[in-house]
């Protein structure tokens, strides 16, 4: 046997060779290149065609972009600047106008000497969200700071005096005792419908007369500023973000209730998800506007940025509900078979084993759906509220820069892009981290 091996096979190898770097034609860009952009004629084809449009996109795109008009005051400026150099009436941007009017469509009108306030809540909101967003590298602490935020964010905004938030909160402290003070009495769920009722009874009636009182005696307090003078994207921030921060529990509650098994609850939900969606934004931000009036008593002030960012966050939440309802079904029966199986009751099952899962899986919707409610804030500008682009044409108004259009787009196109992007990459990042795609 042992011979006939020996003549069949010419040569065995009884070392290993040492391991040679692949060829440089298979790894690097090179490698990335071959196989993604040139492995077959066709796809060779598409990438010199794309290249070529891509440097022709450039060759014109890129001078006009660094047109040298930065200090110019006017579009005829730039103009003059722009046949100085040679490249004749519009050979160029007109840069001057962002130069001049960025303050404008940063802050709308808001007093110049009370900017800081502004700025100082966009900081802190970037701070309140640090315990939400990277829970793991921030105290846990700081929770109570987020919080706090809301109320925090308000004043700094409108100002006026400090005793009107901390009224506000105690709102909420009389929920809490209210609750904890009850649930040894009465079912846990009554004694939070009771200590609802207490606090919207302390908010209507008790808590500016509270605030006044107080203030009479203990005047602290900022300037106060109107709602009129907001505008660009300062308006646009605070609407997106107070309906993305109460959107998403809004959502939860009317995504549960429409799987609830209470045939009175799941058709209050179903109606006011499907009537939402129904309605175009536009309307509900019409009604916001003019309609709501009617329904008030006379001589109330309902403040039209207030109005404005209910109907935002209510029609956010309706298409949240679904985004939700979409995780909840899809998790497989099991999941509340087991929790049932642990003893737990309908919310501990939902706060422990159903929502995070059903969340984790929903991120991607969840998100989308913030991104396009934080593009939709430029529907107010449809209300004759100044957000970025209802400046951009009152801009362009200016007998100065009448006739700029290109500048003022790309840049409020870039401003918005750099929040949407991020908040794309924070779910990319968390899809990451949770590993969405093992369940």
């Amino acid at each position: 046997m042992s011979d006939t091996h020996a003549e069949s096979v010419l040569f065995v190898r009884d070392t290993m060779l040492p391991e040679k770097e692949p060829p440089s034609s298979t790894v690097g860009i090179m490698g990335w290149s071959r196989s993604n952009l040139f492995s077959t004629w066709v796809n060779s084809a598409l990438t010199i065609l794309s290249l070529l449009f891509i440097a022709m996109l450039l060759y014109r795109m890129v001078p006009w972009l660094l047109s040298p008009t930065w200090s110019a005051a006017s579009l005829t400026e730039c103009r003059e600047m722009f046949a100085a150099t040679g490249e004749g009436g519009h050979g160029g941007a007109c840069w001057g106008v962002i130069r001049e009017r960025w303050q404008q469509l940063m802050f709308g009108f808001y007093p110049s000497d009370l900017y800081w306030r502004p700025v100082l809540a966009l900081v802190l909101l970037f701070v309140a969200l640090g315990p939400i967003l990277f829970a793991a590298y921030v105290p846990v602490k700081m929770i109570w700071f987020s919080m706090l935020y809301p109320f925090l964010a308000v004043w700094l905004l409108w100002g006026g005096s400090i005793w009107m938030p901390i009224a506000a909160i105690l709102g909420f402290v009389i929920v809490a005792v209210a609750f904890r003070v009850l649930s040894s009495l009465i079912i846990p769920a009554l004694a939070l419908l009771t200590g609802v009722v207490l606090a919207v009874l302390w908010w209507t009636v008790l808590a500016a007369p509270f605030a006044g009182g107080v203030h009479s005696i203990i005047p602290l307090g900022i300037e106060a500023v109107q709602s009129r003078e907001f505008g660009g994207f300062m308006l646009s921030i605070t609407i997106g973000v107070t309906a993305i921060m109460c959107s998403l529990p809004i959502g939860i509650v009317l995504a549960l209730g429409r799987r609830s098994d209470l045939l009175l609850v799941k058709a209050i939900c179903v109606g006011f998800i499907e009537f939402i969606r129904g309605v175009p934004l536009i309307t509900l931000l019409f009604v916001a506007s003019t309609l709501l009036n009617i329904f008030l008593p006379p001589g109330t002030n309902f403040d039209i940025i207030l109005r404005v960012m209910i109907m935002v966050t209510l029609f956010a939440s309706a298409y949240m509900a679904e985004v939700i309802r979409g995780g909840l079904a899809a998790l497989p029966t099991g999941q509340y078979e087991g929790a049932d199986s642990l003893g737990l009751d309908y919310w501990q099952a939902q706060r422990l084993i159903i929502m995070p899962q059903a969340l984790k899986i929903s991120i991607p919707g969840i998100v989308s759906t913030f991104i396009g409610v934080f593009k939709d804030t430029t529907l107010v500008s449809i209300i004759s509220m100044f957000d970025p682009l209802g400046l951009a044409n009152a801009i362009r108004a200016d007998t100065a820069w009448n006739g700029v259009y290109w500048e003022l787009f790309i840049f409020i196109g870039a401003v918005f892009f750099i929040f949407c992007f991020s908040m794309s990459r924070y779910s990319m990042y968390l899809e990451r981290k949770l590993q969405t795609g093992h369940r």
